[in-house]
């Protein structure tokens, strides 16, 4: 019954996952039908290279803001969505609307809105006598830039997972610390942010692999990876930009790979302790 699961597992991940650690041994230009086998190189020349650090402190950055942004807004917007008035059955929907919106999309629409020259805020900015920042054409501004829309983005994710947790918590617990005497932020931060130690652990590791993940978003608001080169974006740029180098854009996947496999197994060995699961 499991075998044709396992069949395509196989097939459409693992293969693919073995095949590039392959390619990343391999001197190959994409679309040359030869290649030259030198090793471990590609790894040796990206650590080496002056662009390793930047690219990878852009990866740690864009992920440690923007998870840690989506999970703090995601858990107040959640908070709020959790009251009992009217209109909560539309702002859910409102909040979590982006993110099943095409990341493309979205992209464009906020280009529109933070273009320094013809886009909705300069034009805001204008009208009250201020000039508008060079939001993609300085490096550090386009990478809040895409943090911003990245996290706008992810939030509603984030909220409405929070909502069920909320939603999911033992009201006799509750309404016993109530009569006991705690107030609402006692009450939160006491009793209510445990029980959510299992959403929270999960989200922790959901959003991670996808922050690290991010390509879309990226690709449309900086063509050219300006300040915004994150490891994933690097490897795209080094196999299908200008240069070609299939084998070292995999040389990179993999790297990308084993931060992943490490970060997810630390999570799993390390911050799952912390998880109360009632």
């Amino acid at each position: 019954m499991a075998l044709p699961n396992l069949v395509l597992i196989g097939t459409f991940t693992y293969w693919p996952l073995i095949n590039n650690i392959y390619y990343s041994t391999l001197d190959w230009t994409l679309g040359s039908a030869s290649a030259t086998v030198v090793g471990l190189q590609n790894y040796v020349t990206f650590f080496t290279s002056e662009d390793a650090s930047k690219v990878l402190g852009t990866t740690a950055i864009f992920t440690l803001v923007t998870v840690g942004g989506s999970m703090v807004l995601g858990l107040l917007v959640a908070l709020a969505l959790n009251s009992k008035v009217r209109g909560t059955t539309f702002a859910r929907s409102a909040v979590f609307a982006p993110y099943v919106l095409s990341g493309v999309g979205v992209g464009l629409v906020w280009l529109f809105i933070f273009d320094p020259g013809y886009g909705v805020l300069a034009w805001v900015l204008r009208g009250l006598g201020q000039q508008s920042p060079q939001w993609i054409n300085d490096p550090q501004l386009s990478l809040v830039m895409v943090i911003i829309v990245y996290v706008w983005k992810n939030l509603g994710y984030c909220a409405v997972v929070y909502l069920a947790g909320l939603q999911s918590l033992p009201r006799d617990v509750m309404e016993a610390a109530a009569l006991d005497g705690a107030n609402n932020v006692r009450r939160f931060f006491n009793i209510s942010m445990p029980l959510l130690s299992p959403t929270t652990f999960f989200l922790l590791i959901t959003t991670m692999l996808s922050s690290l993940q991010a390509f879309d978003l990226i690709r449309i608001m900086t063509p050219l990876g300006n300040g915004t080169s994150t490891l994933i974006y690097k490897a795209y740029l080094q196999a299908f930009g200008a240069y070609n180098r299939a084998g070292y854009s995999a040389a990179i996947s993999v790297i990308l790979f084993a931060i992943l496999l490490i970060i997810t197994v630390l999570q799993l060995r390390f911050v799952e302790r912390k998880v109360h699961y009632s």
